[in-house]
């Protein structure tokens, strides 16, 4: 009798320790959605109304990230795609214009540059970025709770001076400097905003990362020797090639300056025998050129570039390779 209830027991057992182990390793909605770059289903209100997004949003390095096209759409914005150079372009129900380029730090926000701390990239044709860089920029407060997987984004109207509501009253009320209700809205003094004025409150947190400018100068320039060195590369390669002379001119080695490093040494040849000057960038070039000047780097590190099958020797030889695109070896 002991024999068989222990029998029985065992088999009782067996099923229940499976169905605690399935427990352990079947995560609740909240833990699945903290997976590294996946899908995840979650409840998108707008202004108070659920939303029903176009696309799935993402969940990456724990923060969850959205189509921006898609939301900017539910927002009433416009927004316009080009596939040659994988950048979106939204012009917002606010009046800002917003340019977005995959795998490129920097966004264009009404013509001045920030870096954003999270890369945008694209999945599936789409351009993520983070629920809160969604919301700012399109002049928005969110809310996000990790349990329940809501995020709730609401429009932020702009607030209109009056004679006694002014940039003080404003600033107060919105929690904002001054100085930076006139530089989200353009303003350069506090004299330009008269009574009647509409002013954007939500200052987008990218303010505080301005990007390093670049000139035409420069641009134009890296870009002609890009197409001498790479022009019948790809894109990936050109990219290379322009981080190159980047990365050389943040390194205390080299001269600090696009212009000097393309000058001097002679890694460069078609910068001494003429090629240089008579050199047309193509449309990938320019795209490179400018990603690169606006922090896309796929080489980092690198500061030499060559092409095994004709530069030879022991210093090239001796240097290690990061990665090779194409027909170049980029090293350090």
């Amino acid at each position: 009798m002991l024999r068989l209830y222990s029998s029985i027991r065992s088999r009782l057992l067996i099923p229940l320790v499976a169905i605690l182990m399935l427990a352990s390793v079947v995560p609740s909605a909240a833990a699945a959605a903290k997976a590294d770059d996946a899908a995840v289903d979650v409840t998108i209100m707008i202004d108070g109304e659920k939303a029903k997004l176009a696309d799935p949003a993402r969940m990456k390095d724990n923060r969850l990230l959205l189509p921006i096209a898609s939301v900017a759409t539910l927002l009433k914005a416009k927004t316009k795609w080009d596939a040659a150079n994988e950048a979106v372009t939204i012009q917002s129900v606010r009046g800002d214009k917003i340019v977005l380029s995959n795998g490129v730090p920097v966004v264009y926000f009404n013509d001045n540059r920030y870096v954003m701390d999270t890369v945008p990239f694209l999945d599936d044709g789409r351009m993520y970025i983070p629920l809160r860089a969604v919301a700012e920029l399109l002049h928005a407060n969110v809310k996000w709770d990790m349990e329940t997987l809501v995020a709730e984004i609401t429009q932020v109207e702009p607030a209109v001076i009056t004679a006694e509501y002014g940039l003080a009253e404003i600033g107060e009320q919105f929690s904002v400097s001054q100085d930076a209700l006139l530089k989200r809205n353009g303003l350069k003094t506090a004299a330009e905003a008269k009574e009647g004025t509409e002013l954007r409150v939500v200052i987008p947190s990218i303010f505080d990362n301005e990007a390093e400018p670049f000139t035409k100068e420069d641009y134009a320039l890296l870009a002609k020797l890009v197409q001498v060195e790479s022009g019948y590369e790809p894109y990936e390669g050109q990219l290379a090639v322009a981080n190159v002379v980047l990365n050389r001119v943040n390194d205390p080695r080299f001269p600090k300056s696009i212009k000097d490093v393309i000058y001097s040494g002679k890694q460069f040849p078609a910068a001494h025998n003429g090629l240089l000057q008579k050199s047309v960038p193509n449309a990938s070039v320019l795209r490179a050129t400018k990603d690169a000047l606006n922090g896309r780097n796929n080489v980092k590190n690198a500061v030499y570039f060559y092409d095994p099958r004709v530069t030879k020797g022991s210093f090239w030889s001796g240097l290690d390779t990061i990665v090779t695109i194409g027909t170049h070896r980029f090293a350090k």
